[in-house]
C-alpha cells in the first residue's frame, strides 16, 4: 500500500509508475474516491456533533419539562440522514480501500523500463559452464535411472506436479536444508519455522489480494491459506507492532514447506521437479529503517551468490525489468543457475525491496526513541534456496559419465562424507 498522501498530492509520479509497469490501474477512480470518503467524513462528523447537541438541547428541555416534540422530530431527521450518510461512507470506503490495496509498489529509478522479461538486465556471471565429454541427460532421466524420483506414482495419489523424493535425494535435500540454516545463523539470522497457514488478513498484508489468489491454495470453509513462501508469515509476524529502532535491522531465516498452484508453465516443466506445487523454502526476510534498506538489498543479494558459490553452481544475476518486476516490489534481481540438462539458466532465487509497502498494509512501525514518532519499516525478502530447483541444478550439473551424480564438497560432510550418488 502507498503512502495515500502521495497520491494525493504526487499522482504524476503514480501515473508514471503504472506507466512504466504496464499496468492497467483506476487511478482516477482512487483519486475520486479518496476525495469523496475525505468529504464524508468531514459531514458525518459535522452531523454527529449536531446529534450529540440536539440530544443534549433534549435533555436539558426534560429537566426544565418543556415540550420536546418539535425537537425530537428534528433528532429523528437528523438520525435519519446521518445514517444514510454512514451507509454512502462505507460504500465509498470499501471502494478507496479495494483500490489502494491493489495499486502497485513505486519503482526504484534503476530498475530498467520493459515489458517483461526481455528487457531484463544481466548485472554479471560466476562459475564455468561445465563441459561435458558425454551425452549428458537432464534431471528427469538421471532421478529415473538412479531410482532418486517417482512422478508416476505421486500423479496417482495426488494429480500432476507432485513427486516422491527417494532414497538419497531425500538425503541430499535434507542436506541443503541444513547447510542453508547453518549458513545463514553464521551471518547472524534467526532462525523461524512459521504455521503452514495463515489468515487472509495476513495473507493481505504480505500480498496483493488478485495476486495470491491465482496462486495459493484456500482451506476450505475457514478462514485460512496455505502458504506460497514462508515470506508472508514472516512479514505479518509483527503485524500491529511498534518495532526498537535499536532491534533493527531484524533478520529471519525462514524454513517451511511451500504451496503453490504453479498454472500455466508447459513443456518439460511440468514433468519434473523443477516447477511444483509443493516445495521446501529457505527464505531470508529483513525488516529494516528506510535509509538502509538499500544497503541491505545488496546484502541479501551478496548471501545468497556466496551460498551459490560455496556450492558450486554456475549462476547469473538478472536484474528484472519494469514490466516483470512484481507489484509489491520496489526492485527485484534473480540468481538463475545453469541447469546442464536443460542448456539453459533458469531461476533459483528471487530477491526483493518491498520499502514500506507491505509494512502499510501491515501496520508495522519503528522508532528509535520513545518520544519519538513512529516510522512505517521497510521489509525485504530474498530466497536462499527453493530445494527442488538447487536438487535439479546438482543432478545435471555434477552428473557423471557412469550416471551418477557428485555431490557437491561443502555438501558432503552433511552425508556422512559421502561423495557420490
Amino acid at each position: 500500500m502507498l503512502d495515500p498522501k502521495l497520491i494525493k498530492e504526487k499522482s504524476q509520479v503514480i501515473k508514471d509508475m503504472l506507466k512504466v509497469r504496464s499496468v492497467d490501474f483506476d487511478l482516477e477512480g482512487l483519486i475520486d474516491s479518496d476525495q469523496k470518503r475525505r468529504e464524508f467524513i468531514i459531514k458525518t462528523d459535522e452531523l454527529r456533533k449536531k446529534k450529540n447537541q440536539v440530544a443534549l438541547n433534549i435533555s436539558e428541555k426534560k429537566k426544565r419539562g418543556e415540550d420536546i416534540s418539535s425537537i425530537l422530530a428534528e433528532m429523528k431527521n437528523i438520525s435519519e440522514e446521518l445514517s444514510k450518510l454512514e451507509v454512502d461512507q462505507n460504500d465509498i470506503e470499501k471502494k478507496y480501500l479495494k483500490l489502494a490495496a491493489s495499486i502497485p509498489n513505486l519503482i526504484h529509478e534503476s530498475v530498467p523500463v520493459g515489458k517483461d522479461e526481455e528487457s531484463n538486465k544481466e548485472i554479471k556471471k560466476w562459475g564455468n559452464i561445465p563441459k561435458f565429454d558425454f551425452k549428458i541427460k537432464d534431471h528427469i532421466d538421471i532421478s529415473e535411472g538412479l531410482d532418486l524420483v517417482d512422478l508416476e506414482r505421486a500423479a496417482k495419489v495426488a494429480g500432476a506436479r507432485f513427486y516422491y523424493l527417494k532414497n538419497d535425494l531425500v538425503r541430499l535435500n535434507q542436506a541443503l536444508i541444513n547447510f542453508g540454516l547453518d549458513f545463514l545463523r553464521e551471518k547472524g539470522y534467526s532462525i523461524v519455522q512459521p504455521p503452514y497457514m495463515i489468515n487472509r488478513e495476513s495473507m493481505e498484508g504480505a500480498v496483493i489480494a488478485d495476486d495470491f489468489e491465482e496462486v495459493i491454495y484456500k482451506i476450505d470453509n475457514q478462514d485460512l491459506y496455505m502458504i506460497g513462501t514462508s515470506e508472508h508469515a514472516m512479514a505479518a509476524m509483527h503485524s500491529k507492532e511498534i518495532i526498537e529502532g535499536k532491534d533493527i535491522p531484524k533478520k529471519y531465516a525462514g524454513i517451511s514447506p511451500c504451496f503453490r498452484k504453479e498454472a500455466g508453465a508447459h513443456g518439460r516443466d511440468q514433468k519434473g521437479i523443477f516447477r511444483v506445487h509443493q516445495f521446501d523454502k529457505i527464505e531470508q526476510f529483513v525488516f529494516s529503517k528506510p535509509e538502509d534498506s538499500w544497503k541491505e538489498h545488496e546484502k541479501l543479494l551478496s548471501i545468497a551468490e556466496e551460498f551459490y558459490q560455496k556450492l558450486e553452481i554456475p549462476y547469473r544475476v538478472m536484474l528484472l525489468s519494469t514490466g516483470d518486476t512484481g507489484n509489491i516490489s520496489a526492485k527485484t534481481y534473480d540468481i538463475e543457475a545453469w541447469m546442464a540438462g536443460q542448456n539453459a539458466y533458469r531461476e533459483i532465487v528471487s530477491c526483493s525491496n518491498c520499502l514500506e509497502y507491505q509494512a502499510r498494509r501491515l501496520k508495522i512501525r519503528f522508532r528509535d526513541k520513545t518520544n519519538e514518532d513512529t516510522q512505517y519499516i521497510h521489509t525485504l525478502n530474498s530466497t536462499l534456496i527453493a530445494t527442488t530447483r538447487v536438487l535439479v541444478a546438482i543432478m545435471e550439473n555434477f552428473q557423471t559419465k557412469d550416471g551418477h551424480i557428485r555431490i557437491p564438497e561443502v555438501l558432503q560432510g552433511y552425508m556422512g562424507n559421502q561423495k557420490e550418488i
